[in-house]
């Protein structure tokens, strides 16, 4: 293995990747190594200085560390959101491409089998799947959402350099397996206590957005008819046809409909119109109220 050095990390994601067939995953893939490249060129940083590896939905570059991470990072605030207007502007719904990105900085060695190794990667990473960057990302109206580390942020983002403003900048923190982990997040903070799961707009839990929620159990206690009738579908109407709108289930006694009179049990009333008094029960004389 070789002597840790110190290294730049950038990491950048393409948000739902596994979601889409093969054919647009390799374009998406494509994509991205041009958004990459046009932002690091924007940067001053060329090929000399950075070392690339390919993570499949993702890439990860790792800059030299004299390369200028506040060229870097306003490259990433400028550039990155323009580029990607552009592509998904043209793009079919299908095609279009959001990314979640990372900038850390830490020292990274490389083993025996050209593998990169270190603490301050492992910490990039976490960064980059945490689910509170992937929220923030499903609540920007734009495409891209940036996350840096706490000594990018310490050593950089905080005094404030011109394209890379302070203020912007919202500490964070990021709870992984091997403990929180303090980061600075670019824009606005999902709020509190929101679910920051993967799941997508208007999906039922547990399932995709094509599929209904699953039923809610009854409450301990709930006789058994009326736990069966809660979730399945209105009895049909008259020669089987569905009944149009509400349903009256009437189990045990009688219903009165505008002076007429129904007795015994009568299931998926519809249709027509009721006026006048329905009373609910056993038939009886006189008013009640």
């Amino acid at each position: 293995m070789t002597h840790p050095v110190s290294r730049t990390i950038l990491l950048l994601d393409i948000e739902r990747f596994s979601d889409r067939d093969d054919v647009e995953q390799a374009y998406l893939r494509r994509m991205l190594y041009d958004v990459t490249d046009r932002a690091l060129e924007t940067a001053g940083i060329d090929e000399t200085l950075r070392t690339r590896a390919d993570r499949g939905d993702s890439v990860m570059e790792l800059i030299d560390a004299n390369a200028p991470v506040t060229a870097l990072l306003r490259a990433l605030l400028t550039e990155v959101p323009v580029q990607l207007r552009a592509l998904n502007r043209m793009a079919s719904r299908s095609a279009q491409m959001r990314l979640r990105g990372v900038v850390a900085g830490g020292y990274v060695a490389v083993d025996d089998l050209d593998g990169w190794v270190g603490s301050d990667l492992n910490h990039a990473c976490r960064l980059l799947d945490a689910a509170l960057l992937r929220a923030a990302l499903r609540e920007r109206p734009d495409d891209f959402a940036l996350c840096v580390s706490d000594s990018v942020y310490q050593g950089v983002v905080r005094h404030d350099h011109p394209g890379v403003p302070a203020a912007d900048f919202h500490k964070v923190t990021v709870g992984t397996k091997n403990g929180p982990l303090t980061a600075w997040l670019h824009g606005p903070v999902p709020p509190a206590g929101e679910d920051h799961g993967e799941r997508g707009a208007g999906e039922a839990p547990g399932g995709s957005g094509d599929r209904p929620a699953p039923a809610t159990p009854a409450a301990p206690g709930t006789p058994r008819d009326t736990e069966d009738t809660r979730n399945r579908p209105a009895p049909a109407a008259h020669r089987g046809a569905p009944a149009p709108g509400p349903v009256l289930d009437v189990n045990g006694g009688s219903v009165s409909f505008g002076g007429g009179y129904v007795a015994g049990d009568q299931h998926g009333v519809s249709g027509g119109r009721v006026t006048g008094d329905v009373v609910m029960g056993s038939k009886t004389d006189g008013d009640r109220s």
